[in-house]
């Protein structure tokens, strides 16, 4: 997993500059090749075609923010998520209780497994009868990009943008299918939380877990970062594009001016190789930036 390391160097930084970069990893930046032309990509979705982009030197977090750190920035400003607000978000089906579930009056219309739950929120992932107690090392969930952009202002940090997310989660490997290679599970062990069975009604759990894992879960990519497959969606700096790439620049490229949509990045625990098969290091996914749902966190950079 060493591939181009000098070239594309990582490592932790042991005298951080400021406050904020304590304990993340510092990333020397430089080429690398983006996007895929993979015959499993998604061309519809902007993954190809491949092509050599820079970005400059950055910061980033080894693991998703987790709810412990989200609780942290509540009680530090007393900020309120966007599904808070709303007074919903949306919830995976098999993870709704009896009791919950019996309120619930509306599912998304593509997606009917995603079932609009009142309550569910970071604090509530599940409904107003779950909590986050025993889930403090698991990312937070149900944020939106408004939200993520809220934490990281008080934290002194930033969104990821796309470029930097897959240079990053590539770890030093050149054009591999997943962050430690081309294998889904070389010699038969899991590498990530994805799902196994038949989705949206069985899943088997043979990698460990139904819903998010621990974020320090599985192996970390070359660059020491943790679950940038599976677990949860990351949310990224840019709106999104299916063909802006076309036309941009290839040196630290933002994305688009203006979108809809904002990139995620990553896929999730819900990811199934029959429906989403966008834990790829090279797939991509999108929603507004007001959305939350149970699968969808982020990860923190910083600047040079």
């Amino acid at each position: 997993m060493n591939i181009q390391f000098e070239r594309f160097g990582a490592k932790q930084e042991e005298t951080p500059t400021r406050e904020a970069k304590s304990g993340m990893i510092y990333l020397s930046g430089g080429k690398f090749l983006m996007g895929t032309d993979d015959r499993e990509g998604f061309p519809a979705d902007g993954e190809g075609p491949v092509r050599e982009v820079s970005v400059a030197p950055f910061y980033i977090d080894p693991c998703t923010v987790t709810n412990a750190e989200f609780k942290q920035f509540i009680d530090a400003t007393g900020y309120k998520t966007e599904a808070e607000r709303f007074g919903w978000s949306y919830v995976f089906h098999l993870f709704v209780s009896e009791a919950t579930g019996a309120k619930v009056q509306n599912a998304a219309h593509q997606t009917p497994w995603w079932w609009a739950v009142e309550g569910a929120d970071w604090a509530h992932p599940e409904g107003p009868d779950s909590n986050v107690e025993e889930r403090l090392d698991h990312p937070v969930i149900h944020i939106s990009w408004n939200d993520a952009m809220a934490y990281c202002k008080w934290a002194g940090k930033r969104l990821l943008t796309e470029a930097e997310w897959e240079f990053a989660a590539r770890g030093g490997l050149v054009q591999k299918r997943y962050p430690w290679g081309d294998e889904l599970k070389p010699d038969g062990k899991h590498m990530c939380n994805i799902w196994q069975g038949k989705f949206p009604v069985k899943n088997n759990m043979s990698d460990g877990y139904a819903g998010t894992a621990p974020v320090r879960s599985f192996e970390p990519n070359g660059y020491g970062l943790y679950n940038v497959s599976g677990n949860v969606w990351e949310w990224c700096a840019d709106w999104f594009s299916p063909n802006y790439h076309l036309k941009e620049k290839r040196e630290n490229p933002i994305g688009p001016p203006a979108g809809d949509n904002r990139v995620l990045r990553g896929g999730s625990y819900l990811c199934h190789r029959s429906y989403c098969n966008r834990y790829r290091v090279a797939a991509r996914s999108k929603n507004t930036p007001d959305s939350s749902t149970g699968n969808i966190g982020f990860r923190c950079a910083a600047d040079v």
